[in-house]
């Protein structure tokens, strides 16, 4: 028989025994114990339905709307996509998925066998004197092996590396789901910057217009006093109501290049391309009406929440693997494989060798440290049990407030547009009776004040509305989704 055919037939021989090792440690796991405690969802915390009556069956799911649908600003859209790829701190959530997909591969392999496959040959000569008188006999010994080891192989009889494996799979899939939930929170960081970025350039445009319509009314108070018609105290009255303006600008200017540096941070990279104009505040968000839904839709729609179940999945394993340490470990150590002096005689019945050695380590002495194992294992299961519970809580409270929102937000920009209109007609009628000499310069400067105040509050209010439907997009699970 030629070598290639020997090994092809030794190959098929140990193939052979491996696969029955295999199905041996397959039953046996089949038929371990298992002492983890099953997997059962905790009642809902909160009510069955959100505040205010807000309708389940009105308008379109969140987690079925794209961010890029959602969002009507394509400055916007450019500024999320660019964050999505460069953000330093989702760049680390990525890898930390990376890592536990690993520790989970890692506790994976413990159970199954871990065959190794080992081939030599050896040749050894012994010279000696034969019976002392002087003839030497020259001894030559051959040996040639192949076999196949198992080092040190659990067999799981109680459970405790399938709990293990269960617990690292299931802080592996956690990891996922948070990576998801901070994608989501980038998103929502991003857009409500950008924002903020909107509504100061708009209040900047407001504040310059504002200190041109000062220092006219400066003029106007100087050429007054000049021709005797008011006194110094109406000309002071007016430069100082120009500094309150100027004041305001310069602080507006400061906090635009604070949101251009914030907004830099989470886009972490350039943006390509020169990108389009902003729209208004009034323009940044889709007239799609979202629906609430139910409380209960939450436990799917949200991925912290499905972090924390999944973390609590692997709590509730961790107790099963602690459990099952107070049991004997069963290890198993074995050979199958075959030798012989010559490499023509090496697979046969007479080269055949095997050999297995179980192995029995029972805790006998350390089961303070077990117990204690233990108390810590039920301990994090309690403290996940709360972990999960305290996310469904924040999601029920952060969903209820944005309902809230939607609706006193929208009521509020709506009476603050009507009474800055009224300001509006208010300022001009104390400009005009001031300059026909009907009123002091107090009153002009009381309008004005308040006027400027109102459109201030106007903006706040817009921004503030356009932030709260953010929030109540990814608060419902949106933003999970992109379409181009």
């Amino acid at each position: 028989m030629t070598t290639g055919g020997i090994w092809v037939r030794e190959w098929r021989v140990l193939r052979d025994g491996l696969s029955r090792s295999l199905a041996t440690s397959a039953l046996l796991a089949l038929t371990a114990c298992h002492f983890a405690p099953k997997h059962v969802q905790p009642p809902m915390p909160t009510p069955s339905v959100y505040d205010g009556g807000a309708s389940a069956a009105a308008g379109t799911r969140a987690v079925n709307i794209g961010w890029r649908d959602f969002f009507a600003d394509p400055r916007l859209d450019a500024l999320i996509e660019a964050a999505l790829a460069h953000n330093r701190d989702l760049a680390v959530s990525v890898a930390r998925i990376e890592q536990a997909r690993g520790f989970y591969r890692i506790q994976g392999a413990e159970r199954f066998p871990e065959p190794v496959l080992a081939a030599g040959a050896s040749r050894s000569h012994n010279g000696r004197n034969a019976a002392g008188l002087g003839a030497t006999t020259d001894v030559t010994i051959d040996r040639a092996s192949v076999n196949v080891a198992v080092n040190q192989f659990e067999l799981d009889f109680w459970g405790r590396v399938r709990d293990l494996t269960e617990s690292a799979r299931a802080d592996y899939l956690a990891t996922v789901q948070a990576q998801r939930a901070f994608r989501l929170s980038l998103i929502q960081d991003v857009a409500s910057t950008y924002l903020a970025t909107i509504e100061t350039a708009e209040q900047i445009r407001l504040a310059d217009t504002t200190v041109q319509s000062r220092i006219a009314g400066v003029r106007i108070a100087q050429v007054r006093f000049r021709a005797g018609l008011t006194s110094a105290l109406d000309l002071h009255q007016a430069e100082s109501l120009l500094a309150q303006a100027e004041t305001a600008l310069a602080a507006l200017r400061l906090t635009q290049v604070q949101l251009n540096n914030q907004l830099l941070v989470l886009v972490g990279g350039p943006v390509p391309g020169p990108l389009p104009p902003p729209l208004p505040l009034t323009q940044q968000t889709a007239t799609t009406a979202l629906a609430a839904g139910l409380p209960s839709e939450l436990l799917l729609a949200r991925p912290d929440v499905l972090a924390a179940e999944e973390r609590l999945r692997a709590a509730e394993a961790s107790i099963g693997a602690a459990r099952a340490a107070f049991f004997p470990t069963i290890s198993l150590t074995g050979v199958l494989g075959f030798a012989s002096s010559a490499l023509n005689s090496l697979v046969g019945n007479d080269g055949l060798t095997w050999s297995y050695a179980p192995t029995l380590v029972t805790p006998i002495f350390n089961r303070g440290r077990l117990r204690g194992n233990a108390i810590v294992a039920r301990a994090e299961g309690a403290i996940a049990v709360a972990d999960y519970e305290r996310t469904i809580q924040v999601a029920f409270q952060e969903v209820s407030n944005a309902l809230a929102g939607r609706q006193h937000l929208a009521d509020q920009v709506a009476a603050q547009e009507r009474g800055t209109v009224a300001q509006r007609q208010i300022a001009a009628l104390a400009r005009t009776r001031y300059i026909e000499g009907v009123v002091s310069y107090i009153e002009v400067l009381d309008a004005e004040r308040n006027l400027f105040a109102s459109e201030q509050q106007l903006l706040r209010l817009r921004r503030a509305n356009v932030e709260n439907l953010v929030a109540l997009y990814v608060a419902l699970g949106g933003g999970a989704i992109e379409r181009r």
